[in-house]
């Protein structure tokens, strides 16, 4: 089979494209979370998502794809060896319409993306030196399977139960918010947990990373149709209207709840309804798309509170977005999946009966379940060996300046936060950073 007989060119300059924008998703998430901390950590939650695209890209090249996309060789569990290092993957290599490299370039962005979004969970008091151990070996330990699971040849979740995920509420936003739980778990809480206002310092950097975020999500979700075609379009509308519902949603949340709606909450909530979309875009009809992203827009803005409640210090409220949201537009397949969109499976609205919805939640628990483990007990092992955590010193005085000797801004450290008497702590609750 030759390159030329078998690229399609059209759906090849589609995902070339898309890899692209699923990158820049990397920086817009840095952007994103840099906003949402105080001013003495800004640097240092920028360069956990930037150290993360390096790391994960020499581990996925060197084992990771052949592990998540190579034939199965473990009851559906793991993938081989076989394509180690790309061996064996030259520009005449084919997957479906596009040239495997492409394809292998294209999953690697989500890799990377998945690793980098569990840091807002630690925010500003992990170590950066436990960071650069932990990636590598988490994306090996937890994401690799889990994609091989989900959309490897032979993985058990595609192949034997037969769930849907069209385009990563399994490996992404599962595996990021459970595992995200698991180490702010290991870490435990901020300095100053429910007693300061730790205030987002930068709004307008958050605007502007979500909106990289969204615009990347077109190439998230797009893209995973791997080819220029209706799939493609109608996964792209999803999106679109996905990012617009889930603003809305959680505006209408904390304007009934605290009488005002929040630039943060427009931020969030936009985060939220893309989160729940991105397992069921090419799975559910418009409205079921509209059901699965309300419902995240409006469940996940509640979510976010639970941590004040439940008292785990999730910084940056990846388990409230991801973890919730990514539960919600897998479930909801089972619900809404329309045969003219996944091929044959349909929801239970649809004549589908509940098997589909059963097939889901297995695919949440199992999923969940050993993101959580895994990354709980490689966390407790790093913080054995080395120290997770940062000292109470790095801590108060900022990272940016105790770890990489810089600091974002002219005027220097700056962001203790103010002690929060418990008259306004809803206030405080509110104004926390939500990712």
């Amino acid at each position: 089979m030759t390159l030329a007989a078998s690229v399609d060119t059209g759906d090849t300059a589609w995902l070339l494209a898309a890899t692209a924008l699923v990158l820049l998703m990397t920086p817009g998430l840095a952007l994103f979370y840099g906003g949402m901390v105080r001013t003495k950590s800004v640097l240092n939650m920028l360069m956990m998502s930037f150290v993360s695209i390096a790391l994960v890209t020499v581990v996925w090249l060197a084992a990771g794809y052949s592990l998540a996309f190579g034939d199965d060789i473990g009851g559906g569990l793991i993938g081989g060896l076989d394509h180690a290092g790309l061996r064996g993957l030259g520009p005449d290599s084919v997957h479906g319409t596009v040239p495997t490299l492409l394809f292998a370039t294209f999953q690697l962005t989500f890799a990377i993306i998945t690793a980098a979004l569990i840091s807002g969970a630690i925010a500003d008091r992990a170590k950066f030196g436990a960071w650069l151990v932990f990636v590598p070996v988490w994306a090996l330990l937890v994401y690799v399977p889990v994609t091989h699971w989900v959309w490897g040849p032979g993985g058990w979740i595609l192949d034997r139960l037969g769930a849907l995920d069209f385009a990563g509420g399994l490996p992404v936003e599962i595996t990021s918010g459970a595992s995200g739980l698991a180490l702010c778990l290991v870490l435990g809480p901020r300095i100053g947990f429910k007693k300061e206002a730790m205030r987002p310092h930068n709004l307008p950097m958050v605007v502007l990373g979500a909106g990289l975020l969204w615009f990347g999500w077109f190439g998230f979700n797009s893209g995973s149709a791997l080819g220029a075609n209706g799939l493609a379009a109608a996964a792209f509308l999803n999106t679109l209207a996905a990012g617009c519902t889930g603003l809305l949603g959680w505006l209408f949340v904390e304007q009934k709840r605290d009488g005002h709606p929040t630039t943060l909450g427009a931020a969030s909530g936009a985060v939220a309804g893309l989160v729940a979309i991105t397992p069921s875009c090419g799975s559910v009809s418009l409205l079921g798309a509209l059901v699965v992203r309300l419902a995240a827009g409006v469940l996940c803005s509640y979510a976010v509170s639970w941590k004040f409640r439940l008292n785990y210090d999730d910084s940056l409220d990846v388990v409230g977005v991801h973890l919730v949201g990514g539960i919600i537009g897998t479930l909801l397949i089972g619900v809404f999946a329309v045969e003219e969109m996944t091929g044959g499976a349909e929801g239970l609205l649809y004549g589908g009966g509940l098997a589909q919805l059963g097939k889901q939640l297995l695919a949440v628990v199992v999923v969940g379940v050993y993101a959580f483990a895994v990354t709980y007990a490689l966390g407790k092992l790093i913080d054995k060996a080395m120290g997770f955590r940062a000292s109470e010193e790095q801590e108060q005085t900022g990272l940016d300046l105790t770890v990489h000797a810089e600091t974002a801004y002219d005027h220097g450290v700056l962001g203790h936060g103010a002690p929060v008497t418990s008259s306004v702590v809803p206030t405080a609750q509110k104004v926390t950073s939500q990712a």
